[in-house]
């Protein structure tokens, strides 16, 4: 592994040296620090915006974050614009054995070794052949029968998988295999702090939906999209869940997982069937979570059949051809830029909450929330929370975590319970470092160059910064 230190040292000497800049990266990947390997590779595409290696590697990134959808989104653009190069069609045939599409998988990893012949990995041609039950991955699409009535006639289907293969699909007989949650388990009094959140879901979702007729006297209509967005860990998802809890509405988290389909015309078929669901058991909330890799921007999609699947998105959300009054539709990202700009007209999310990091009233709350139940002494919530400005939800968790941690290994050695104390804490969120930082450095940028239309308003409010 490289020493990070010299190569930091180095940098300091030739900050924009690419090379360098890589294989820093590449040493923080090794040591599984995907924040600092992201920033390096970030560095290198502010100095070479179309470098192909940092691109790849930013796609294992998210593949390693688990948002192997905008992974694969990714790739298939850096495949498009950089046909010859190589690892990249390595990584997409892993991502598409990961998928349990060995054919792809197998046509992928084919061409990476024409390209480059010192690619060849035979553990990765193994597990392929494993997957593909060892065939050849050249024959072509074929028709699919009529297999007991389950499939569309002239449907395309991958020989590469048997019948067997899909006994357990829940969407095998056409009907959807999740269910709403009748009653969330939350409402807006046991979310912390976001009281500016809260307000503003309250005059764009909550009072719409709860005297309809009042406000369509003013043209304003109940139900609709709206897009929340803004650093991780600030609780988008929560404060989802918490908006159907208070209007008494049924809540369905609609993964990527529950739509996507190796069958052609399936994804689509599948997402038109969830917002039916939702149509039919209104008042409704459907959320969808890192809406960004269902919805991206289609110029990032040249040749995929994803572009197909986010016009039939479109085509749900659009109020004009869709019946969706009193069904709420909920998208959380942390990355509104990436987003197709159609997603942002009206009548679809035409409407965005900035979630921001918590105040410190919010972190007071959440600290007291995280210290129930653990054995915690000398806690001062109120002067912990000023030591952990700028931490998002998940950063105070991870102060708690580490500080857990210590204390238990005390106990361990002691054989007694050795409580977490106020200064085990603090130390602790010495060493945590507040992950929304990172985002606002991105954040910033976008509001300040690409806010055309107004949309990041409130994050140039948030920093301070006048227009």
């Amino acid at each position: 592994m490289a020493d990070i230190p010299s190569l930091k040292q180095a940098l300091a000497v030739s900050p924009d040296n690419v090379p360098l800049l890589l294989m820093l990266g590449e040493a923080y990947l090794e040591q599984f620090s995907l924040d600092d390997a992201k920033s390096s590779y970030e560095a290198v595409l502010r100095v070479d915006p179309v470098n192909p290696h940092a691109r790849v590697q930013l796609v294992q990134i998210l593949n390693l974050e688990g948002r192997s959808s905008e992974a694969i989104l990714r790739l298939e653009q850096i495949c498009g614009e950089h046909p010859n190069f190589a690892p990249a069609w390595l990584l997409r045939a892993r991502l598409a054995l990961n998928e349990n599409r060995a054919r792809e998988a197998r046509e992928h990893y084919e061409r990476a070794v024409a390209l480059d012949a010192s690619l060849k990995n035979e553990d990765l041609l193994r597990r392929i052949r494993q997957g593909g039950g060892q065939r050849i991955a050249e024959e072509p699409r074929e028709p699919s029968p009529q297999r007991n009535g389950d499939r569309q006639a002239g449907a395309y289907y991958d020989p590469e998988f048997e019948e067997d293969d899909f006994e357990d699909d829940p969407f095998g007989d056409g009907d959807i295999d999740i269910e709403f949650d009748q009653k969330p388990d939350v409402d807006f009094d046991r979310v912390g702090g976001m009281e500016a959140v809260k307000e503003d879901i309250r005059m764009k979702i909550l009072y719409p939906l709860e005297n309809r007729e009042l406000f369509e006297a003013y043209g304003k209509r109940a139900g609709g999209g709206v897009l929340l967005y803004g650093p991780p860990g600030c609780g988008k998802t929560l404060i989802s869940r918490a908006t159907a809890g208070e209007i008494h509405a049924k809540f369905l988290s609609v993964g990527l997982h529950q739509i996507l389909d190796m069958w052609i015309g399936k994804s689509e078929e599948k997402l038109h069937e969830i917002f039916e669901m939702a149509r039919r058991h209104a008042p409704a909330v459907l959320f969808f979570d890192e809406v960004d890799a269902l919805a991206a921007d289609r110029k990032d999609m040249r040749t995929s059949a994803g572009r197909t699947l986010i016009n039939q998105f479109l085509a749900e959300l659009d109020s004009e051809s869709s019946k969706n009054d009193g069904v709420l539709v909920l998208g959380a990202t942390n990355a509104p830029w990436h987003l197709d700009s159609a997603f942002l007209r009206p009548g679809r999310f035409d409407r965005l909450i900035f979630v921001p990091p918590p105040d410190e009233p919010a972190r007071d709350q959440i600290i007291r929330i995280m210290a129930e139940g653990k054995p915690v002494a000398g806690l001062d919530p109120a002067g912990l929370a000023r030591k952990v400005k700028d931490f998002s939800g998940a950063d105070i968790k991870a102060v708690f975590d580490q500080a857990v941690e210590g204390a238990l290994s005390e106990a361990m050695k002691s054989g007694k319970i050795v409580p977490v104390t106020q200064k085990q804490l603090l130390k602790s969120a010495a060493k945590v470092k507040p992950s929304t930082r990172k985002w606002f450095e991105s954040a910033r940028n976008y509001a300040l160059y690409a806010n055309q239309s107004g949309f990041y308003d409130d994050v140039l409010h948030y920093l301070g910064i006048g227009k």
